[in-house]
């Protein structure tokens, strides 16, 4: 079984297609990814991009995944601490990072800068590997 951590534009892609993702991968993510999903969500429906039903569906498809949300104080301490060690001003995605860290086998991201940075740190797969 292959863990993956994903982030919350991951996630918004697959509840797009209503993906599919293969029985053998588990997926992972920091408890962060509620809210900032609600919240990405909350902010197309504000801007005129997408009805609240579509929203809301994604919101539904997402809550369905077989997905282990987590973060406990280790969790945050890692996060702290990678932060810390590339210079970001917050920890909010130092959180998936150390999520793939102590968890799992890889990080997915759609965000080029973020997989960039942390390269060295995690090992980045593409979204296609959950297919």
């Amino acid at each position: 079984m292959t863990k993956y951590v994903i982030t919350p534009g991951v996630a918004i892609l697959l509840a797009d297609n209503q993906a599919v993702i293969r029985d053998e991968h588990k997926i992972l993510a920091p408890t962060l990814l509620r809210s900032q999903l609600l919240s990405l969500l909350y902010q197309a429906v504000h801007r005129g991009e997408m009805s609240k039903k579509d929203a809301e569906q994604r919101l539904s498809y997402v809550r369905g995944l077989r997905m282990r949300l987590l973060g406990d104080r280790v969790l945050q301490d890692v996060a702290w601490k990678i932060a810390a060690q590339l210079g970001w001003s917050d920890t909010f995605d130092a959180e998936y990072v150390a999520l793939t860290q102590l968890q799992a086998d890889a990080l997915i991201t759609l965000d080029e800068q973020l997989a960039d940075a942390v390269k060295d740190l995690v090992t980045v797969a593409p979204i296609e590997a959950l297919f």
